[in-house]
């Protein structure tokens, strides 16, 4: 269960790595909004594949409950995009309710792991 619980928060990390890229490159300075597009076009089949298995392997190890992947791939999400906004646009996610935000997905996925 644990490594298979593993491999699904790694590929829903990688897939909302991928999503942020497809949907907000086009706020990079310096990359052209064509050139953005294309790039989410190009990711769009990648994306695809990770939530595809993602959700099939963590369905089979959280005992065949669509809820728990749900919420599992909800704070793996609000895990990323902060980081990622932070980093790549330089939006500080170090607010309060940013933070609480966080707080509470880490709590979310923990939730769904070991009740």
């Amino acid at each position: 269960m644990w490594a298979h619980l593993g491999l699904s928060v790694v590929l829903f990390t990688i897939l909302h790595t991928l999503v942020w890229f497809s949907t907000n490159l086009q706020f990079v300075k310096g990359i052209e909004t064509s050139k953005s597009l294309f790039i989410a076009i190009v990711l769009s089949i990648p994306i695809t594949l990770c939530a595809f298995f993602a959700t099939r392997i963590a369905y089979s190890a959280l005992s065949d409950s669509l809820w728990s992947v749900r919420f599992i791939a909800f704070g793996i999400s609000y895990l990323v995009f902060p980081i990622l906004t932070w980093t790549v646009l330089g939006e500080s996610m170090f607010t309060l309710k940013t933070l609480t935000c966080i707080f509470l997905s880490i709590v979310i996925v923990c939730i769904q792991v070991f009740l």
